[in-house]
């Protein structure tokens, strides 16, 4: 992964977490939690998939529908 790739998953990483503090109203650490146990941080992780390019707001839209699946 080069340089930039980094950049720009850590600053979307960071996005949605503060769009799970956000809407799901969950505290920092929870928020986080959430995040790096979902298979969705993975996806993101993987840039074979693309999904780093996408903004904070489409990549929330998944870990919602994600989450509604794992209920």
């Amino acid at each position: 992964m080069s340089k930039e790739q980094v950049f720009i998953t850590d600053y979307l990483f960071a996005e949605l977490v503060k769009l799970i503090m956000e809407y799901q109203r969950l505290p920092f650490q929870e928020a986080l939690d959430l995040l790096y146990n979902s298979s969705l941080y993975d996806k993101i992780a993987n840039i074979e998939t693309g999904l780093y390019l996408q903004s904070p707001d489409y990549n929330y839209e998944l870990l919602k529908e994600e989450m509604k699946a794992t209920l």
